[in-house]
């Protein structure tokens, strides 16, 4: 019963992250929950490969999708190899930095994430891509190692800080934006589950069921997503982001 109740949590959660990320928000504490005797690295480690199935079905429904997307692929594959790096990074910095120093920074981003996306009605809605040349690929560089480190030290929220940097940073609209969101996060989830599953902190008996699961209710997600339109992902981004922001004040202050 176990392994059930982590199999729909994971289908859940594969389905809002292929959306507008948030995934980690509902599986990881799941795991925490249902698997109180495995050791938090070992539950970070079998998460990961569920992540990381379920961002690579996401990412095969949007590019094999009916609507073209007007992605930037030299600059989001560069952002998604320094991303990748420094995850890896990240991963390894876990046992020597203290993640709760990175709680109120996150909180204050998300805050204002909702706050403009909320107060901009038309953000998201229109694909305008504004970077061209040496700097986009920078931003892309900054974002990518930034991004990347969090994902792999800490985690929960990368896949909506993502869509709001491809968003607001780089004038995609929210569907252009998730694909391209996808695509780092792959390289992220990948890179981490190379450092845990190489150091041994992978239960492949729970992790197996678990993707298979994260994949299906990732690509429904992703197909809702192009169905519903940027209208629909920019609702549920916001509901996502609130709930991130309930979760992680209460980590903080309570």
């Amino acid at each position: 019963m176990t392994l059930v109740f982590l199999c729909l949590f994971a289908f859940l959660a594969g389905f809002i992250d292929s959306i507008v990320g948030g995934g980690g928000l509902i599986q990881l504490p799941a795991m925490l929950l249902l698997l109180p005797g495995v050791p938090v690295p070992t539950v970070f480690g079998t998460g990961k490969v569920s992540s990381v199935a379920g961002t690579v079905a996401a990412l095969r429904r949007y590019l094999s999708g009916p609507e073209k997307l007007d992605i930037r692929w030299r600059t989001v594959a560069i952002t998604a190899l320094v991303a990748g790096g420094f995850a890896l990074l990240g991963s390894r910095a876990v046992s020597h930095l203290h993640k709760e120093a990175v709680r109120p920074l996150v909180l204050g981003l998300l805050v204002v994430m909702a706050i403009y996306t909320f107060w901009r009605k038309d953000f998201g809605s229109l694909h305008a891509p504004r970077l061209n040349g040496r700097r986009e690929i920078f931003i892309g560089v900054v974002l990518g190692a930034s991004i990347g480190f969090y994902d792999g030290f800490f985690g929960p929220g990368t896949g909506s800080l993502l869509l709001f940097a491809f968003v607001g940073l780089f004038g995609y609209d929210f569907i252009a934006a998730s694909a391209s969101a996808k695509l780092v996060n792959v390289a992220t989830n990948v890179a981490s589950l190379f450092y845990f599953a190489t150091t041994g902190q992978v239960l492949y008996k729970v992790a197996l069921p678990m993707a298979a699961c994260n994949m299906l209710g990732s690509t429904l997600g992703a197909r809702m997503a192009q169905r519903h339109g940027t209208g629909f992902v920019r609702v549920l981004f916001l509901g996502v982001v609130s709930a991130f922001i309930l979760k992680l004040g209460w980590d903080t202050f309570a």
